[in-house]
């Protein structure tokens, strides 16, 4: 899917972490600030993707990354579990 098993590991430290590129680190940083709750961009976040990404792919993952928190979202809301899919898959914790 074009993650490694070790970049899913440093999830919880990208920014120190060496196995991210600088443009996967500016979209994690904004996939941060959007999710986190109230969503938050800097401008200096925004600057870091329109500078890693074109208009077009900036829009792209901006439409991305809020489908898949409203998914989050709404099926926290309504108490959905897994269907079990990825049974035994690595699943990184989410940072403290």
């Amino acid at each position: 899917m074009g993650i490694t098993r070790e970049q899913l590991e440093a999830l919880h430290d990208y920014e120190r972490s060496d196995v991210f590129t600088a443009q996967e680190k500016a979209l994690l940083r904004f996939a941060d600030a959007m999710t986190s709750t109230p969503a938050e961009v800097s401008d200096e976040v925004f600057a870091d993707m329109a500078e890693a990404f074109t208009d077009d792919q900036v829009i792209e993952l901006t439409a991305w990354l809020a489908w898949e928190n409203f998914r989050a979202r709404f099926n926290h809301a309504l108490g959905v579990e897994s269907d079990g899919f990825s049974e035994g898959a690595f699943c990184p914790l989410p940072a403290p």
